[in-house]
């Protein structure tokens, strides 16, 4: 059995990721990704509908933000929760440390349906799991560099860690969602 950091750090996400959390993605329409569950939602909409202080994206779509974030924070969707793990946990990351093209939340082209976003979702998340695996054992003893900020001198290991944390609880809150519009909705899940 093989126990190295790196393959324990990627079996933790790994088993997640299959057996718990992308199944539970399937069949999202984009009524659902779009969904505002309370009045006053931050959202992913049409370039120009929002009422959010800050509206980042580049194409049609963009994101609805404010900085600094109000207290408490607004209640938001899937697809804001999506869009925020595309972006800020997974792309620009990618970015930093696994050769993708840089992205933030203001560049980024949101997407406008669910099946889109699931698209997005799925590559950003093979290129950090592949980019980790990359690693090796000694690279996740380097430190994560300027691209992370005050935590540039962290090591890998610790973003890797992160970022599996990230994953773990922002996907689990989309699945609630899912949950709420189902019960909420009356609606069936195929």
């Amino acid at each position: 059995m093989n126990t190295t950091a790196n393959v324990l750090f990627r079996n933790q996400i790994d088993e997640h990721w299959p057996g718990q959390l992308r199944p539970r993605l399937e069949g999202l329409t984009t009524e659902e990704y779009l969904w505002e569950p309370a009045p006053a939602c931050w959202n992913v909409r049409r370039r120009g509908t929002s009422a959010a202080p800050i509206q980042a994206g580049s194409g049609a779509m963009t994101i609805d933000f404010a900085a600094p974030e109000p207290s408490p924070p607004p209640l938001t969707t899937i697809a804001w929760r999506l869009g925020h793990v595309i972006v800020g946990v997974l792309g620009a990351r990618n970015a930093a440390h696994f050769g993708r093209a840089p992205t933030d939340y203001m560049s980024f082209e949101y997407a406008a349906s669910a099946d889109e976003a699931l698209v997005q979702l799925d590559a950003e998340y093979a290129r950090w799991r592949s980019g980790v695996e990359s690693l090796g054992e000694s690279g996740l003893g380097r430190p994560c560099g300027e691209a992370e900020g005050p935590y540039a001198e962290r090591t890998m290991a610790e973003l890797v860690l992160h970022i599996n944390r990230e994953l773990i609880h922002h996907l689990a809150e989309v699945c609630l969602l899912r949950d709420l519009y189902l019960h909420t909705r009356g609606g069936e899940r195929s």
